[in-house]
């Protein structure tokens, strides 16, 4: 597996001196992908698709309905990237939404 080249445009700056060591204030990279659709259905088929095509750990999910829209229906999935290193457990979680 290839690395992935990292988009100078996609990064956030951090100050040369910025601590992020205590657990509970750490950082952690999230992404965020919306899917629309006309139904409910439409929108967790859409979903579903695109997460057992990734290589991705799935955090969290939201669920919306935007009146008067085309596509009403928006399910916002939270994802982090997962990366094979041999320094970082495995993580053992189901691609269902």
């Amino acid at each position: 597996m290839t690395a992935m080249a990292i988009d100078p445009e996609l990064c956030i700056e951090v100050p040369a001196d910025f601590d992020d060591s205590a657990a509970e204030s750490q950082v952690h990279p999230t992404a965020r992908k919306m899917f629309f659709g006309k139904t409910n259905a439409e929108v967790f088929r859409k979903a579903q698709l695109w997460a057992n095509e990734q290589s991705v750990h799935l955090l969290d999910a939201a669920w919306d309905e935007l009146l008067g829209e085309d596509d009403p229906y928006v399910l916002t999935v939270y994802f982090s990237f997962e990366f094979e290193d041999e320094n970082e457990p495995e993580l053992k979680t189901p691609r269902a939404l």
